[in-house]
């Protein structure tokens, strides 16, 4: 038929494609890892966007007469060395780590994504090149690689998230090239190529779309390693900078309160990051349930 329409074994294809996503979506759903990290996540999400017009306090206004003051009424996570509202600063200090580390994972998704779509679908000497390069990269701690480079490069926001992109971005791609070398023997590949396509379209029309559950649970992993690494960075001070409240700012500033006895300067940041990375973690596991499920 030439008319445009589908045949009934193209159409009863598409329909168990449709099936199984349905499948997967309702498996997803009904994991209980994945909704509380949803909620969790949704969450520090809502503070992010509406923190600072609902915080009891200004978290950027100093009161020093109101020093480390302990959890109370009208101090609801207690003060820090400045007298500054710890509450009102862990709501709000929620919004840079939110905004870098989802910008450096999405980005260094991006770019893992189209280095090994290129290695696994190319191979040969291409895939040989860039693999000694990756392996090379991977051989250093991911917050070495970082360190080095803010030092060189100067601390800020966009040279943060550009950094932690670059050091996930062989990352990903390794597990991409593993997907894609799979995908490159199957049939509907090599009629792609029988029809003359070229390899952009290949790559990117015929195998991508095939190979996104492992590339979306590689994503949600690395946004869980992102926000530990932003929040490690900004606690060595080559991060997110003053008077930013970001927590890991925040834990630099004021962990040498602990000896003192005001252990929630510290403590509640610290439970913040930590809900934060569980969150992502439980995503991910509910995820990855569902596709090797």
């Amino acid at each position: 038929m030439t008319d445009g329409t589908l045949s009934s074994g193209d159409a009863g294809a598409i329909g168990a494609v449709a099936s199984e996503r349905r499948q997967r979506l309702r498996q997803i759903f009904r994991s209980g890892a994945f909704l509380v990290g949803i909620v969790i996540l949704a969450f520090w999400v809502l503070c992010a966007i509406f923190g600072p017009w609902v915080v009891p306090h200004d978290p950027f206004a100093a009161d020093p007469l109101n020093a480390l003051l302990p959890p109370s009424a009208d101090h609801w996570f207690g003060t820090e060395q400045l007298g500054r509202d710890v509450f009102s600063r862990v709501i709000v200090g929620s919004r840079d780590i939110l905004t870098i580390a989802p910008l450096a994972t999405l980005l260094g998704t991006i770019g893992g994504t189209i280095l090994g779509l290129i290695m696994g679908y190319f191979q040969g000497w291409i895939d040989e090149a860039i693999s000694r390069v990756v392996d090379a990269l991977l051989a250093l701690p991911t917050v070495l690689i970082a360190l080095l480079a803010l030092v060189a490069l100067g601390p800020s926001k966009v040279t943060v998230v550009l950094v932690i992109a670059f050091t996930f971005a062989p990352i990903i791609g390794r597990t991409v090239r593993a997907a894609v070398l799979v995908e490159r023997e199957l049939d509907y590949v090599s009629a792609a190529e029988l029809r003359r396509e070229g390899a952009f379209y290949v790559m990117f029309v015929e195998i991508l779309p095939n190979i996104m559950p492992p590339i979306l649970v590689e994503t949600t992993v690395r946004l869980g390693y992102a926000i530990f690494t932003v929040a490690t960075l900004s606690f060595i001070g080559f991060g997110i900078q003053p008077p930013s409240p970001d927590w890991g700012l925040s834990i630099s500033t004021n962990y040498g309160m602990i000896s003192a006895g005001a252990w929630w300067a510290v403590a509640f940041d610290g439970l913040a990051i930590a809900s934060l990375v569980v969150a992502v973690n439980l995503v991910a596991d509910g995820i990855q349930g569902a596709f090797d499920g």
